[in-house]
């Protein structure tokens, strides 16, 4: 559903409008109590805010974890399914958490992507059709304390080589 929007949305708006509204409004997102707050037209810088609310304080006054780790799950994500187009398939594989000191202000995050990463990315991908890559990535209060550390695992491969490792994997069950 999100994809057809999207695809619908790019002819009337930017798709970093339409990726920062689209997280902002949809509902598995907003639970997250996050909102994202900046995104570059080229898609390689999105910034989001937390604040603390009733909705995602925790039993000692802090920003629940999961609220934290809800609000930073689909970023890199989404934004690499964006940047790098249909070609590829991107999943997250997984996520190492540390929490440093409670959240008990408004935190904010950064996903930050180079022109760079992305070319190395897409060269990867062609020679080895399938890769992880992990982003570092920490959620910081106003004074720029770290409240939390995260290590993102990303998946990304070559789309036909995805479609026929899903149907080999199918064959052999």
């Amino acid at each position: 559903m999100y994809k057809i929007a999207t695809e619908f949305l790019k002819r009337f708006f930017k798709t970093s409008t339409i990726y920062k509204y689209g997280f902002n409004w949809s509902p598995m997102y907003r639970r997250s109590t996050a909102k994202l707050i900046e995104v570059s037209d080229d898609l390689l810088f999105v910034k989001i805010r937390l604040k603390p609310s009733w909705k995602n304080r925790n039993y000692a006054g802090s920003i629940f974890g999961g609220s934290m780790l809800s609000a930073t799950d689909p970023i890199y994500m989404i934004q690499l399914i964006q940047i790098l187009g249909n070609d590829f398939v991107v999943w997250d594989k997984s996520v190492e958490a540390r929490y440093k000191k409670p959240g008990k202000t408004t935190i904010y995050g950064e996903f930050i992507f180079t022109k760079e990463e992305i070319d190395t990315i897409k060269q990867s991908v062609i020679e080895s059709r399938e890769i992880d890559i992990v982003k570092t990535m920490n959620l910081v209060d106003d004074k720029q304390h770290i409240i939390a550390t995260l290590k993102k695992t990303i998946y990304i491969a070559n789309k036909a080589f995805y479609k026929e490792k899903l149907k080999n994997r199918k064959a052999n069950n």
